[in-house]
């Protein structure tokens, strides 16, 4: 089969526009197709007049060789599939029984059986010129590609032929998609500015896709709507229309995937279109086995986008690696989709964009709806921040948990040098613009501009509002996820879960807050076994993907001495989370109740007698504030004594008379 490519077409032109050049040219083909449909009517009305001479072989026809006018449907469609003369005729012959009614006698008048008013192979190779057996079989384009049907009969050569739509509609000009094609995909745009380096990665794949042999090139990239966005721009550079299909919608049984091949690899050169497969939006690893099992066997123009290879068999195959964009390009095309907002000022619009990694095409989107909600007045600094903040979310929500903090600093009860310790960790992920792109740190790092920190404490003792504190003061998404619901005992499941975390967050900059990490990380041991050697893989990866995170990861741990120091050397902050003394309890007990609260006089010094950590102090406030109301009474220090036995019941532990001397 030749190849052929469609001129280009202007990134701005809508596909499917009929222009009145468009409708002139629609006249020239149909024009074309009714002067080689009338060639093959006058074989049938010479095999007609020949049908009641029973004893004598029916003659073939005589007529020159008809050919059509170069720049017509029908010449495009015989160069794009490779026709022969015969199977020319052969699709013609279909195409004249859907728009010729009186083409139904001549085909029963040649059969000699006014029952048969329709087309079948046998009558193909009894009246056309240059007949042959090979064109019926499965492999050729009349089939391979499906421009022929085969109707219902016992008898290969004596079913009808048939001419589906789809195909109908090409020879005579008219711009459309299969239906079949356009309810499994959807049109790329090519409008979207992409960053200089991703533009060049785009021209070298285009030397790579050209050609009929071309290999099978696998996108990868981090963020996987770059990906798609770069293949669209090289199938628009190779004048082909880009189309996405996502994994998760390639047939599983493998009778429908073959035909959604043939679907294709029709469409692909009827409308001159190129497929980009998404092996990442809501794929899993079934759905992408299934994607590349099609692409092994297709000759349709196809690239793969996602954020790993998946292996291809049978099938010579380029993996292009998607590079980050240089900030100074992201922060250009910031610029130009903001351009005419009164948005942000540019030290803002540089942190914003050290922050949130979001491609080409999130970018427009994100100005579009602040250009549409700027108008009705709402502040535009803080619907950009939290318009981005947002891109995450759909992915991140399934799973981990979103916490809205309800804890700023000035709730945190923590001795002075652990509080110096989270400013700065603060400082480091608000200044990451300045420090790691306009000082250039980022390019003397190979492991990522990531910041991440362990919060390592008893439980109680507010490790979580200390996350709580920095993603309120951030003004970032907190997510939290359950290290002991991660862990998996299946070798490569733990990574597996680890990277699907980290890969939707990526986009969004949100806080990640791994809880219980002690399922993950004790003391590295020596290797005795595969379970060992595994569990120090599922350490590495996570500290690897820390690294590589571009914003904050905290993990928190009740057993600081279980972590090696091998662990410690690689993250960047440390913060001990102590039980607190008896000066912050007093300090915990005077933050605890809000301010609308109805209190009754409280001795603050001696409820700091009660040796608990935060978190048992909140639930003692809050089971305390429950029996006050049941009783219509402000919260007084008999309603705390019976919460604190509550809660030392709960923690099956005596209430020491000590502790709560001098309550009542």
């Amino acid at each position: 089969m030749t190849s052929s490519h469609a001129p280009h077409r202007s990134a701005s032109e809508a596909p499917f526009t009929r222009t009145e050049a468009g409708a002139a040219t629609g006249r020239r083909d149909q024009q074309a197709l009714a002067e080689a449909l009338a060639h093959v009517r006058r074989q049938l009305e010479q095999t007609s007049k020949h049908s009641s001479e029973r004893s004598k072989p029916r003659p073939r026809s005589a007529l020159a060789p008809f050919e059509a006018a170069a720049d017509s449907a029908l010449a495009r469609i015989v160069r794009a599939f490779g026709l022969t003369p015969f199977e020319t005729s052969i699709l013609l012959l279909g195409t004249g029984i859907e728009l010729d009614s009186t083409l139904g006698k001549l085909c029963a008048s040649c059969h000699g059986d006014p029952s048969r008013p329709f087309p079948t192979f046998a009558l193909a190779l009894a009246v056309l010129d240059g007949a042959t057996w090979e064109a019926l079989a499965p492999e050729r384009p009349l089939r391979r590609f499906r421009l022929i049907g085969l109707s219902e009969g016992e008898v290969l050569t004596e079913r009808p032929l048939r001419v589906e739509e789809r195909v109908l509609h090409a020879l005579m000009g008219l711009e459309s998609l299969d239906a079949r094609i356009a309810r499994r995909t959807r049109a790329l745009s090519c409008e979207r500015p992409l960053a200089k380096v991703h533009e060049e990665l785009a021209n070298d794949l285009l030397g790579t896709v050209a050609g009929p042999l071309a290999p099978l090139v696998q996108i990868v990239s981090d963020t996987p709507g770059e990906a798609v966005l770069l293949g669209a721009r090289v199938w628009a550079a190779a004048g082909r229309r880009p189309l996405l299909l996502a994994a998760a919608d390639v047939p599983s049984d493998a009778a429908e995937r073959d035909e959604l091949m043939q679907l294709m690899e029709r469409e692909a050169q009827l409308s001159s279109v190129g497929y980009v497969i998404d092996l990442a939006n809501g794929a899993d690893r079934a759905q992408q086995r299934f994607a590349a099992a099609l692409a092994a066997r297709t000759v349709a123009p196809l690239l793969l986008a996602g954020r790993e290879t998946v292996p291809v068999l049978d099938r010579a195959v380029v993996r292009a690696s998607v590079p980050a964009a240089p900030f100074e390009q992201t922060l250009g095309l910031w610029r130009d989709a903001l351009r005419g907002l009164p948005v942000l000022e540019e030290t803002r619009l540089r942190t914003l964009v050290a922050q949130f990694r979001l491609d080409a095409d999130t970018v427009r989107g994100v100005a579009a709806e602040i250009a549409a909600r700027v108008s009705v007045g709402a502040p535009p600094e803080q619907l950009l921040w939290d318009a981005c903040r947002a891109q995450a979310r759909p992915r991140l929500e399934d799973l981990a948990q979103r916490m809205c903090p309800s804890a700023g600093f000035e709730r945190l009860a923590l001795p002075e040098s652990q509080m110096r310790v989270l400013r700065a960790l603060v400082g480091q992920v608000r200044h990451k613009a300045l420090v790691q792109h306009d000082w250039g740190l980022a390019a003397q790092s190979e492991r990522g501009n990531g910041t991440s920190a362990i919060f390592a404490g008893p439980s109680g003792t507010g490790k979580t509002m200390g996350a709580e504190a920095i993603a309120s003061e951030l003004k970032l998404d907190l997510y939290r996820i359950d290290l002991s619901a991660v862990v998996s005992k299946y070798i490569g499941e733990t990574e597996e879960n680890l990277r699907r975390v980290f890969d939707a967050a990526e986009s969004g900059g949100a806080i990640l807050l791994f809880d219980e990490a002690d399922a993950l990380f004790g003391k590295r041991t020596e290797v005795r076994d595969s379970h060992d050697r595994h569990a120090n893989i599922e350490v590495s990866y996570l500290l690897q993907r820390m690294e590589a995170y571009g914003g904050l990861s905290i993990l928190t741990t009740n057993l600081r001495k279980a972590i090696d120091e091998a662990f410690l050397r690689r993250v960047q902050f440390l913060i001990e989370f102590p039980f607190p003394d008896a000066e912050l309890r007093e300090r915990i007990w005077r933050k605890i109740f809000p301010e609308a609260m109805a209190l009754a006089a409280l001795d603050f010094q001696k409820l700091a007698q009660l040796s608990v950590a935060g978190g048992n102090i909140r639930s003692i406030a809050r089971n305390a504030a429950y029996l006050a109301a049941d009783q219509g009474e402000p919260v007084g220090m008999p309603q705390l004594l019976e919460a604190a036995r509550l809660e030392y019941t709960k923690l099956a532990r005596a209430l020491p008379p000590h502790e709560i001397r001098g309550w009542l």
